[in-house]
């Protein structure tokens, strides 16, 4: 019996029981929809780490104070974390060769207040080079100068977040007002165009950016840096602006040679590497979770497909009877196993396509189908038709033609 043939037969046995077979398919329609959603739900997210690190510069290198931690979980010493001092950055201007911008970095946390209006905000303390490390552009007014950093001035660039916040108006032009955090006043020379929300749901535009010196000095209290920003010539000799780095900062605190580090030098690269094996490894968790649909959807078609053997065993036994092979047999209930397997993972391709879409438009979620997921479902559904359909298949190849025609 020809292929073509066969193929025919088994299109007139799936068209004969649709329900049957649509059910029989279910299982395969979810599964594979639910493993392309996941896989468009981790691409995206993925896309989108990587767009959001990448709008911050690709060369650009952070160094923080400790040591790199070998264990998670592990409480560093408060001591180590105040390694990174103003001696150090001198250093690094002074020495460095590599490297185009730096901004030693303070923080806190507070309440902003103007007038009767206040709101909850966080005070970076920075250089000027800051706004080109992070790629920042200003909406309105002039980003504070080196002298500014010189004098302590308290005077700083705030985002639209603050803006509308305690003057009812994103667009607002509050330059030269004067506001407090922490009861200390800050007269504000410059607005951040907006940025909006990042990929971990933070406000990017929530906060003001004053001189490291007046933040450090006035606000903080402290003698030391929470970490150093800085910009790599460019992003090939990022590693090489590192190892830069961390030789001048071992000079810079005294470490003797075999000895560790009290710093760590991260590259943007690095992080997102990290975050997207990190993305990867949770896609993998998801994407085996919804796989198991398919295993059930597996068995639920072997089922079916012996149930069918079954029904037919008088037309299996007629066909023998008039010439064909149980190889026939064999490959006419394998094509009809895996006909209906691939139909349901194409549903299933459609219907996650039309999944992400909708997890796109209405849940705002970052959705990227990548092509290759869409094969790989096609073809372990092949498979799934082909392993789940044989023992079906084979118990009908197996028969005996005049028994089977006495079937009743």
């Amino acid at each position: 019996m020809s292929y073509l043939n066969l193929l025919k037969v088994a299109i007139r046995a799936i068209l004969s029981n649709k329900f049957r077979s649509f059910l029989s398919m279910l299982g395969i329609i979810i599964g594979v929809a639910a493993v392309i959603i996941m896989m468009a739900i981790g691409q995206g997210s993925k896309e989108n780490v990587k767009a959001e690190l990448s709008k911050m510069g690709t060369n650009l290198l952070t160094i923080r104070p400790g040591a790199e931690r070998r264990f998670a979980g592990a409480r560093p010493d408060p001591a180590s974390m105040q390694t990174l001092k103003e001696e150090d950055v001198e250093a690094i201007r002074r020495e460095a060769t590599l490297i185009t911008y730096i901004s030693a970095e303070v923080t806190a946390s507070g309440q902003v207040i103007y007038g009767n209006k206040n709101t909850t905000a966080t005070l970076y303390g920075e250089s000027p080079d800051y706004l080109e490390i992070k790629k920042w552009e200003l909406a309105q007014g002039d980003c504070f100068t080196e002298e500014d950093c010189i004098k302590n001035a308290k005077v700083c660039v705030v985002g639209t977040t603050v803006v509308e916040q305690l003057f009812g108006d994103k667009n607002y032009n509050c330059i030269g007002k004067n506001i407090r955090f922490k009861n200390i006043p800050f007269r504000i020379v410059g607005i951040l165009k907006s940025k909006g929300y990042n990929n971990w749901g933070m406000d990017q535009d929530n906060l003001l950016i004053a001189p490291n010196t007046t933040v450090m000095k006035r606000v903080a209290a402290q003698t030391w840096y929470s970490s150093i920003a800085v910009s790599a010539l460019s992003e090939e000799m990022s590693e090489a602006a590192i190892e830069e780095l961390k030789e001048i900062l071992r000079r810079s605190h005294k470490i003797k040679e075999g000895d560790e580090d009290n710093f760590t030098i991260r590259s943007q690269q690095e992080m997102m590497d990290t975050m997207s094996s990190t993305m990867d490894g949770i896609t993998l968790i998801l994407v085996v979770a919804a796989a198991f649909s398919l295993l059930v959807a597996g068995i639920g078609i072997m089922n079916i497909m012996l149930v069918s053997v079954t029904e037919r065993t008088k037309e299996i036994g007629l066909r023998m009877s008039v010439g064909a092979s149980g190889l026939d047999i064999m490959l006419q209930f394998l094509i009809e196993s895996i006909m209906i397997s691939l139909t349901g993972a194409f549903l299933g391709v459609a219907l996650g396509y039309g999944g992400s879409f909708a997890a796109k438009t209405f849940l705002m979620m970052p959705c990227s189908v990548p092509l290759w997921s869409v094969w790989l479902s096609f073809g372990v559904c092949a498979f799934i038709g082909i392993f789940f359909g044989y023992l079906p298949a084979r118990k009908a190849a197996r028969m005996d033609p005049i028994e089977a025609i006495r079937y009743e």
